[in-house]
């Protein structure tokens, strides 16, 4: 139907299934927008503003709350949340997803290589998501595991590496077309 589909997060660290999923999706524009703490879904209709993360944590473990409103009956409303979603979309930065592992170039630097593409040499450090894949979980359990571990904590929606994660091997990354996210030992154990 040729609908025009944009996703603009915050802070993601997606499985390679998902991103997958995601890619497959032709209609589907992703941007990345530093500091972004909304959750709103707009259509041509409703809007749903709401307190809910995506990911199957906050279904199963927290109290949400959400709003929906109606652009028939609460026209104006319905106006302003289209607005403020049309201006987080033109300050973001579209992104391609791809899933990626952070592997050690020859120079010792971290440099990334497509996950998709077969090699045969292990990585010294994956991303969360390729961790977790090796693991046998998704990316949100083993988020979950480094927490409890004390490798990783939460603020806000946010994670943050703790001390005691960074002298286990992780490291922040930034990247300005994938955003945030965390790269760990592949010989990770938790």
């Amino acid at each position: 139907m040729k609908i025009d589909v944009r996703i603009v997060y915050g802070k993601s660290e997606l499985s390679p299934s998902e991103i997958n999923w995601l890619r497959s999706l032709n209609f589907v524009r992703t941007s990345f927008c530093q500091h972004l703490h909304a959750k709103c879904y707009v259509t041509k209709r409703y809007a749903i503003i709401s307190s809910m993360n995506l990911y199957d944590f906050s279904q199963i473990n927290n109290n949400e709350m959400g709003v929906l409103i109606s652009r028939k009956e609460e026209e104006q409303l319905y106006r302003d949340t289209f607005e403020e979603a049309q201006r987080l979309i033109r300050i973001s930065d579209e992104v391609r997803l791809s899933a990626e592992t952070i592997a050690k170039g020859e120079d010792g630097a971290q440099a990334p290589s497509a996950a998709n593409k077969a090699e045969d040499k292990p990585y010294d450090k994956l991303t969360t998501s390729k961790l977790a894949k090796a693991l046998g979980m998704r990316t949100g359990e083993l988020n979950d595991k480094l927490i409890t571990a004390g490798l990783l904590m939460r603020e806000d929606d946010q994670f943050k590496l703790t001390d005691q994660g960074k002298a286990a091997g992780g490291e922040f990354q930034f990247s300005k077309k994938f955003g945030p996210f965390f790269i760990w030992p592949s010989d990770l154990a938790v």
